[in-house]
C-alpha cells in the first residue's frame, strides 16, 4: 500500500499532487461537513478555522484506520469582506447568487491542508488569497454558469481559476494552488523533509 494518501477526491487537488509527481492514493473521507461547519460557526469560528477543522477531520478520519499511512486532508472555505461565507452551491440558481454576491467585490480563500498518521495531525498549513471579481452582468453570470455548472457545483466561490474562471477576476493575490484548492509549496516541503517526496 501507499505510504501517502489523499482523503479527497476533488479532481483540483488530485491533479495538483500527480503534476507534482507524488505517489499516493485518493479516498473521500465522507465528513459531514454540513453539520461540521455549522457546529463551528455556532460556535464563533469565522473561514479560516472552518477550513482547518474539515482538512484535519478528514485527515483523521482516515487515517484512523490506516495505521502508518500518511493522510493528507485539505479543505477551502470563501468569505466576503463583511463576513459572510459562501459553500459550494447546491444548484445553478445558487451558483448565479453566490457569483451576484461576489462580483465587483473582494473576497478571501483560506485553503487549508492538514497531514495526520494513527488518527493524529502532524502538520498544517492555512493558504489565504484575496481574489477581487470584477463586476458581472446578469446576462454573463446567466451564461457561465449554464455553461460550466458540471465544473463549478463542485467548487466553493463557483469557479475554477485555472480554467475559465479566470475571466471572473480583475486582480488575484495568493498563489495559484491556495486558489485551486491546496497550498502546495508548503506541503511539498514537508513531504520531502518527512522522506514522502523526493529530495
Amino acid at each position: 500500500m501507499t505510504r501517502l494518501l489523499l482523503a479527497s477526491q476533488s479532481s483540483g487537488r488530485v491533479a495538483m499532487l500527480r503534476a507534482a509527481g507524488l505517489a499516493f492514493e485518493a479516498t473521500p473521507a465522507h465528513i459531514d461537513e454540513e453539520a461540521l461547519t455549522a457546529a463551528l460557526r455556532a460556535d464563533g469560528q469565522g473561514a479560516r478555522n472552518i477550513a482547518d477543522a474539515l482538512a484535519e477531520a478528514k485527515a483523521i478520519k482516515i487515517s484512523a484506520r490506516l495505521p502508518g499511512i500518511t493522510v493528507i486532508g485539505a479543505d477551502s472555505t470563501l468569505a466576503l469582506d463583511d463576513g459572510t461565507m459562501l459553500s459550494k452551491p447546491e444548484s445553478p440558481k445558487e451558483a448565479a447568487a453566490h457569483l451576484r454576491a461576489m462580483a465587483g467585490q473582494r473576497h478571501r480563500l483560506f485553503s487549508a491542508v492538514v497531514a495526520a498518521r494513527d488518527g493524529v495531525p502532524v502538520w498544517r498549513f492555512i493558504g489565504q488569497a484575496k481574489l477581487w471579481m470584477r463586476p458581472l452582468s446578469d446576462a454573463f453570470i446567466a451564461d457561465y454558469v449554464a455553461s460550466h455548472w458540471e465544473n463549478i457545483r463542485w467548487t466553493v466561490g463557483c469557479y475554477e481559476i485555472e480554467g475559465a474562471g479566470v475571466q471572473l477576476f480583475d486582480r488575484v493575490e495568493g498563489d495559484p494552488w491556495t486558489i485551486i484548492g491546496m497550498p502546495m509549496l508548503p506541503l511539498l516541503a514537508w513531504l520531502r523533509a518527512s522522506g514522502l517526496a523526493p529530495q
